[in-house]
Protein backbone atom coordinates (compact mmCIF):
# COMPACT_ATOMS: atom_id res chain seq x y z
CA UNK A 1 0.00 0.00 0.00
CA UNK A 2 1.40 3.32 -0.60
CA UNK A 3 -0.05 6.11 1.37
CA UNK A 4 0.02 9.61 0.27
CA UNK A 5 -0.32 13.52 1.76
CA UNK A 6 -1.38 15.83 -0.74
CA UNK A 7 -3.75 18.63 -1.76
CA UNK A 8 -6.19 19.71 -4.12
CA UNK A 9 -6.14 23.14 -2.69
CA UNK A 10 -7.42 22.94 0.40
CA UNK A 11 -6.35 21.16 3.83
CA UNK A 12 -3.95 18.45 3.09
CA UNK A 13 -5.59 14.81 3.06
CA UNK A 14 -3.89 11.42 3.52
CA UNK A 15 -4.78 8.91 0.44
CA UNK A 16 -3.92 5.44 -0.67
CA UNK A 17 -2.41 5.48 -4.46
CA UNK A 18 -3.69 2.96 -6.64
CA UNK A 19 -1.94 1.37 -9.57
CA UNK A 20 1.45 0.19 -10.77
CA UNK A 21 4.65 2.39 -10.77
CA UNK A 22 6.02 2.42 -14.63
CA UNK A 23 9.75 2.48 -14.95
CA UNK A 24 10.82 5.88 -13.77
CA UNK A 25 8.44 5.27 -10.78
CA UNK A 26 5.39 7.29 -11.46
CA UNK A 27 2.18 5.50 -11.21
CA UNK A 28 0.26 4.53 -14.57
CA UNK A 29 -2.17 7.56 -15.96
CA UNK A 30 -5.17 5.40 -14.58
CA UNK A 31 -3.92 5.87 -10.96
CA UNK A 32 -6.00 7.06 -8.17
CA UNK A 33 -5.76 8.16 -4.78
CA UNK A 34 -8.35 7.54 -2.34
CA UNK A 35 -8.88 9.49 0.79
CA UNK A 36 -8.21 8.49 4.21
CA UNK A 37 -9.91 9.55 7.41
CA UNK A 38 -6.99 11.14 9.39
CA UNK A 39 -3.66 10.65 9.62
CA UNK A 40 -3.12 6.76 9.32
CA UNK A 41 -0.68 6.11 11.61
CA UNK A 42 -2.69 7.37 14.21
CA UNK A 43 -6.08 6.53 12.89
CA UNK A 44 -5.67 3.47 10.76
CA UNK A 45 -6.54 3.12 7.07
CA UNK A 46 -9.76 4.03 6.63
CA UNK A 47 -11.47 5.24 3.29
CA UNK A 48 -13.51 7.74 2.90
CA UNK A 49 -16.21 8.44 -0.12
CA UNK A 50 -13.24 10.29 -2.03
CA UNK A 51 -11.40 9.62 -4.97
CA UNK A 52 -8.93 11.67 -6.96
CA UNK A 53 -7.01 11.26 -10.19
CA UNK A 54 -3.54 11.16 -8.77
CA UNK A 55 -2.47 13.85 -12.08
CA UNK A 56 -4.94 16.35 -10.44
CA UNK A 57 -3.23 15.83 -6.75
CA UNK A 58 -0.09 18.17 -5.59
CA UNK A 59 1.89 15.64 -3.25
CA UNK A 60 3.00 16.84 0.27
CA UNK A 61 5.87 15.14 2.23
CA UNK A 62 3.97 12.02 3.36
CA UNK A 63 4.98 12.47 6.99
CA UNK A 64 5.98 15.72 8.72
CA UNK A 65 8.11 13.91 11.92
CA UNK A 66 6.15 14.96 15.51
CA UNK A 67 9.84 15.10 17.07
CA UNK A 68 12.56 14.13 14.53
CA UNK A 69 14.44 13.21 11.49
CA UNK A 70 17.15 10.72 12.90
CA UNK A 71 20.23 10.25 10.11
CA UNK A 72 22.79 7.29 10.04
CA UNK A 73 26.01 8.62 8.67
CA UNK A 74 28.80 7.04 6.38
CA UNK A 75 26.58 3.27 6.40
CA UNK A 76 28.32 2.24 2.93
CA UNK A 77 31.43 2.01 2.77
CA UNK A 78 32.10 3.34 -0.86
CA UNK A 79 31.06 7.03 0.79
CA UNK A 80 33.03 6.38 3.52
CA UNK A 81 35.98 6.29 1.25
CA UNK A 82 34.74 8.62 -0.72
CA UNK A 83 34.88 11.10 2.50
CA UNK A 84 37.63 10.49 3.74
CA UNK A 85 39.73 13.01 2.68
CA UNK A 86 36.42 15.70 3.70
CA UNK A 87 34.97 14.80 7.05
CA UNK A 88 38.14 12.25 7.49
CA UNK A 89 38.11 9.33 9.80
CA UNK A 90 37.17 5.18 8.73
CA UNK A 91 34.17 3.38 8.68
CA UNK A 92 32.64 3.62 12.49
CA UNK A 93 32.44 0.43 14.41
CA UNK A 94 28.46 1.06 15.50
CA UNK A 95 25.90 2.86 13.56
CA UNK A 96 26.82 7.07 13.77
CA UNK A 97 23.88 9.04 13.80
CA UNK A 98 22.61 12.59 14.11
CA UNK A 99 20.15 15.15 14.18
CA UNK A 100 17.68 16.78 11.59
CA UNK A 101 14.97 19.14 13.00
CA UNK A 102 11.81 18.63 11.31
CA UNK A 103 11.35 21.94 9.80
CA UNK A 104 13.85 21.16 7.29
CA UNK A 105 11.28 18.00 5.58
CA UNK A 106 9.83 19.53 2.67
CA UNK A 107 7.82 17.36 -0.41
CA UNK A 108 7.84 16.21 -3.41
CA UNK A 109 8.62 19.31 -6.01
CA UNK A 110 8.83 21.32 -3.47
CA UNK A 111 11.98 23.67 -3.49
CA UNK A 112 15.21 22.90 -1.80
CA UNK A 113 16.85 26.30 -1.30
CA UNK A 114 20.57 27.21 -1.70
CA UNK A 115 21.41 28.90 1.36
CA UNK A 116 23.55 32.49 0.92
CA UNK A 117 25.92 30.58 4.14
CA UNK A 118 26.82 28.05 1.66
CA UNK A 119 28.75 27.68 -1.62
CA UNK A 120 28.48 24.12 -1.90
CA UNK A 121 25.24 22.26 -0.74
CA UNK A 122 24.99 18.65 -2.17
CA UNK A 123 22.60 16.12 -2.70
CA UNK A 124 22.38 12.75 -0.74
CA UNK A 125 20.18 9.64 -1.82
CA UNK A 126 18.67 7.67 1.06
CA UNK A 127 15.87 5.28 2.29
CA UNK A 128 14.00 6.17 4.84
CA UNK A 129 12.40 4.60 7.54
CA UNK A 130 8.67 5.74 8.79
CA UNK A 131 8.47 4.56 12.44
CA UNK A 132 4.76 3.65 13.58
CA UNK A 133 4.58 3.41 17.22
CA UNK A 134 6.24 4.92 20.76
CA UNK A 135 9.58 2.55 21.12
CA UNK A 136 12.86 2.86 23.21
CA UNK A 137 15.15 -0.46 23.67
CA UNK A 138 14.09 -2.38 20.55
CA UNK A 139 16.30 -5.47 20.26
CA UNK A 140 17.04 -6.09 16.19
CA UNK A 141 14.72 -8.92 16.41
CA UNK A 142 11.75 -6.75 16.68
CA UNK A 143 12.95 -4.10 14.27
CA UNK A 144 10.07 -5.36 12.42
CA UNK A 145 7.14 -4.44 14.77
CA UNK A 146 8.10 -0.66 14.91
CA UNK A 147 8.14 -0.13 10.86
CA UNK A 148 5.05 1.93 9.68
CA UNK A 149 6.70 1.63 6.34
CA UNK A 150 9.20 3.41 4.07
CA UNK A 151 9.76 6.28 1.65
CA UNK A 152 12.68 8.21 -0.02
CA UNK A 153 14.93 11.34 1.35
CA UNK A 154 17.55 13.87 0.23
CA UNK A 155 20.07 14.38 3.10
CA UNK A 156 21.17 17.76 1.28
CA UNK A 157 24.05 19.02 3.34
CA UNK A 158 26.01 21.89 2.94
CA UNK A 159 29.67 20.31 2.68
CA UNK A 160 31.67 23.62 3.10
CA UNK A 161 29.77 24.09 6.58
CA UNK A 162 30.21 20.49 7.44
CA UNK A 163 33.84 20.81 7.30
CA UNK A 164 34.28 24.56 8.92
CA UNK A 165 31.60 23.74 11.42
CA UNK A 166 33.03 20.06 12.48
CA UNK A 167 29.75 18.94 13.01
CA UNK A 168 26.86 18.35 11.17
CA UNK A 169 23.75 20.38 12.81
CA UNK A 170 23.61 23.57 10.79
CA UNK A 171 25.03 22.29 7.68
CA UNK A 172 22.16 19.78 7.30
CA UNK A 173 19.66 21.31 8.83
CA UNK A 174 18.58 24.30 6.96
CA UNK A 175 15.12 24.74 6.15
CA UNK A 176 14.32 22.26 2.76
CA UNK A 177 17.03 20.41 3.63
CA UNK A 178 15.16 16.97 4.07
CA UNK A 179 12.67 16.21 1.06
CA UNK A 180 10.61 13.14 1.59
CA UNK A 181 8.24 11.16 -0.60
CA UNK A 182 6.47 10.39 -2.92
CA UNK A 183 4.51 8.40 -0.50
CA UNK A 184 4.57 5.78 2.20
CA UNK A 185 5.26 2.14 1.19
CA UNK A 186 3.75 -0.02 4.21
CA UNK A 187 4.30 -3.75 1.67
CA UNK A 188 7.98 -3.76 1.72
CA UNK A 189 9.91 -5.57 4.03
CA UNK A 190 12.50 -5.95 6.35
CA UNK A 191 14.18 -9.21 3.79
CA UNK A 192 13.26 -6.76 1.05
CA UNK A 193 16.00 -4.24 2.08
CA UNK A 194 18.36 -6.58 3.07
CA UNK A 195 18.02 -8.85 -0.39
CA UNK A 196 18.79 -5.25 -2.12
CA UNK A 197 16.78 -2.15 -3.35
CA UNK A 198 18.85 0.16 -6.11
CA UNK A 199 19.12 3.40 -5.06
CA UNK A 200 20.01 6.58 -7.50
CA UNK A 201 20.35 10.00 -7.87
CA UNK A 202 19.70 12.10 -10.74
CA UNK A 203 21.14 15.67 -11.61
CA UNK A 204 19.48 17.13 -14.21
CA UNK A 205 18.43 13.79 -15.84
CA UNK A 206 22.55 12.25 -14.91
CA UNK A 207 23.34 9.53 -13.11
CA UNK A 208 25.19 10.66 -9.89
CA UNK A 209 24.77 7.76 -7.32
CA UNK A 210 23.94 3.97 -7.88
CA UNK A 211 24.18 2.10 -4.72
CA UNK A 212 22.26 -0.87 -3.14
CA UNK A 213 20.84 -1.43 0.65
CA UNK A 214 22.14 -4.85 0.49
CA UNK A 215 25.66 -2.72 0.91
CA UNK A 216 24.54 -0.79 4.33
CA UNK A 217 27.30 -1.74 6.65
CA UNK A 218 24.87 -1.37 9.71
CA UNK A 219 21.61 -3.02 8.29
CA UNK A 220 18.01 -1.59 9.68
CA UNK A 221 17.72 -3.93 12.56
CA UNK A 222 20.54 -2.85 13.92
CA UNK A 223 19.87 0.89 12.96
CA UNK A 224 16.89 0.87 15.14
CA UNK A 225 18.26 -0.78 17.96
CA UNK A 226 21.10 1.44 18.44
CA UNK A 227 19.21 4.72 18.08
CA UNK A 228 16.39 3.53 20.61
CA UNK A 229 18.77 2.54 22.96
CA UNK A 230 19.65 5.97 23.00
CA UNK A 231 16.45 7.59 22.81
CA UNK A 232 12.58 7.08 22.33
CA UNK A 233 11.09 7.03 18.56
CA UNK A 234 7.99 8.56 18.42
CA UNK A 235 4.98 7.66 15.58
CA UNK A 236 5.66 9.78 12.29
CA UNK A 237 9.45 10.30 13.20
CA UNK A 238 12.07 8.97 10.32
CA UNK A 239 15.36 7.35 10.25
CA UNK A 240 17.32 8.08 6.92
CA UNK A 241 19.67 4.62 6.36
CA UNK A 242 23.18 6.69 5.04
CA UNK A 243 24.00 7.50 0.97
CA UNK A 244 26.19 5.47 -1.53
CA UNK A 245 28.96 6.71 -3.07
CA UNK A 246 28.76 9.58 -5.79
CA UNK A 247 27.34 12.37 -3.73
CA UNK A 248 28.58 16.04 -5.63
CA UNK A 249 27.18 19.28 -5.72
CA UNK A 250 23.89 21.01 -6.97
CA UNK A 251 23.19 24.26 -8.26
CA UNK A 252 20.07 26.99 -8.28
CA UNK A 253 18.31 25.97 -11.12
CA UNK A 254 18.81 22.35 -11.27
CA UNK A 255 16.89 19.68 -10.68
CA UNK A 256 17.51 16.82 -8.16
CA UNK A 257 16.00 13.46 -8.22
CA UNK A 258 16.31 9.88 -5.94
CA UNK A 259 14.87 7.07 -7.36
CA UNK A 260 14.83 3.62 -5.19
CA UNK A 261 13.87 0.58 -6.80
CA UNK A 262 10.09 -0.31 -5.61
CA UNK A 263 9.74 3.08 -3.91
CA UNK A 264 9.54 5.22 -6.60
CA UNK A 265 10.77 8.45 -7.24
CA UNK A 266 11.65 12.15 -5.52
CA UNK A 267 11.83 14.85 -7.14
CA UNK A 268 12.99 18.66 -6.54
CA UNK A 269 14.19 21.53 -8.31
CA UNK A 270 17.25 23.76 -5.96
CA UNK A 271 16.23 27.48 -5.81
CA UNK A 272 18.81 30.35 -4.53
CA UNK A 273 17.40 31.91 -1.59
Amino acid sequence: MRIARFTTGDEPLFGIVTGDLDEYGQPDPDAQVVALAGDPIYAGVNPIDQTYRFEDVKLLAPVIPRSKVVAIGKNYADHVAEMKNVTGGEAPTEPMFFLKPNTSVIGPRDAIVYPPQSENVHFEGELAIVIGRICKDVPAERAAEVIYGWTIANDVSARDLQVADKQWSRAKGFDTFCPLGPWIDTDLTLEDVKNGLRVQTFLEGDLKQDGNTRDLLFDVPAIIAHVTAAMTLLPGDVILTGTPAGVGPMQPGQEVEVSIERLGALTNMVVKK
